[in-house]
């Protein structure tokens, strides 16, 4: 998502005992796997802990999925990977600090897919950071041989704030990490399936390490062009990312849905070497969630036009619309949002909405939260 807020701060509950390392999650006992059948029509929320306190609340968790469901929705996408930390016992990452003093105990997340799959309900978590880590995280700085850098040496660029580094995709190392860090949670929860954003990616003006320049050189016999947007240059990073979702679409257990949530086609490409008309068409995604934040209805509705878009439509996969439905001092009126919803069905499109608490939660509209949420009901049944 390109919305970022910094993270619900939580006083430590003394009560509850610290947080020990856990077991790998290779040997961690996996729930038996529900086969909940996809939806005809894809109606979901990303859920987050930025800013929520739902992450960290077992009550809070059970009745938002209940009330959800009540309100028509069938597929919930939970942050799971957010500032280089996951908010589950992982084997390749620390868990996220909130959570340690609240209790992991509580593993949002495995509680979230029971408490929806009761219901019927998918549940695919979002790997929001991708292959971006923060410059100070532990990974960047126990591998910095992992990193992608500039021409100029520099590994960092500015992102939500502060700096952040990424992490190279063609690294056997980094594979392993990725690779790991996603599977884990799938086999642990029992989870549907899975969901890139726009931080899987290989930002274009990097790709000048150490690595990459021999691994470039070895494999084509000339030395990376100075012009980063060279468009052969270019397409050879792009491969070297598409090599690592197939990797992982190997390594998922079926009927594991990768899911993703680009930004517009042409800035992914050209910005983030995201190439996924390729992924889509190659059958290396199931699920393509077009993020389509414009305020206005006029300007919601000219950007359901954007060709890979309308392409799209042709791929024979789901295609959802993410809609912004509240984010601090951004959340439309239920009106606004009703006719960008009804415009996305009429499209043949399903709809993800950021975020929520901007549903009927701590960020809902003039209307209320009460009255928000029965009109969210009613729009779904139509």
């Amino acid at each position: 998502m390109a919305l970022v807020v910094p993270p619900v701060q939580l006083r430590a509950q003394p009560h509850l005992p610290p947080v020990q390392a856990g077991p790998p999650a290779a040997a961690a006992t996996s729930p038996r796997r529900v086969a909940i059948p996809a939806p005809r029509r894809r109606v979901g929320v990303w859920l987050t802990n930025s800013p929520s306190p739902l992450y960290y609340d077992a009550t809070r968790i059970e009745r938002a999925v209940a009330e959800l469901a009540g309100a028509g929705f069938n597929t919930l996408y939970p942050n799971v990977w957010s500032r280089g930390t996951t908010f589950h016992r992982s084997s390749y990452a620390p868990l996220e600090p909130a959570l340690a003093r609240s209790g992991a105990g509580l593993d949002p997340i495995c509680r979230m897919a029971a408490a929806a799959h009761r219901r019927g309900m998918q549940v695919i978590p979002w790997f929001e950071y991708g292959l971006m880590e923060p410059a100070d995280a532990e990974v960047v700085q126990r591998h910095p041989e992992w990193l992608l850098a500039r021409r100029d040496g520099s590994t960092t660029m500015d992102l939500h704030g502060k700096p952040m580094a990424w992490l190279n995709p063609a690294h056997p190392g980094v594979r392993q990490r990725f690779v790991g860090l996603v599977s884990e949670i799938v086999r642990r929860c029992g989870l549907d399936g899975i969901q890139l954003d726009d931080h899987f990616a290989w930002p274009v003006q990097f790709g000048y390490d150490t690595y990459t320049r021999a691994l470039y050189s070895s494999e084509t016999g000339r030395e990376p062009p100075d012009d980063f947007t060279d468009r052969a240059w270019m397409r050879w990073r792009r491969q070297q990312l598409t090599s690592l979702l197939r990797e992982l679409r190997r390594t998922l257990p079926p009927p594991t849905v990768i899911s993703l949530s680009p930004g517009p086609f042409r800035s992914a490409y050209n910005l983030w070497l995201q190439d996924w008309e390729l992924w889509a068409v190659g059958n290396l995604i199931d699920d393509l969630v077009v993020q389509n934040y414009a305020y206005s209805v006029a300007g919601f509705a000219r950007d359901l036009n954007q060709p890979a878009l309308v392409k799209a439509k042709g791929w024979g996969m789901p295609v959802e619309i993410g809609i912004l439905a509240g984010f601090g001092g951004r959340t439309p009126t239920m009106q606004v949002l009703s006719e960008k919803t009804r415009l996305s069905f009429a499209r043949g499109h399903g709809v993800i909405y950021f975020y929520w608490e901007g549903l009927w939660g701590q960020h809902a509209g003039p209307e209320g939260g009460t009255a928000r949420r029965a009109t969210f009901a009613q729009l779904h049944r139509e």
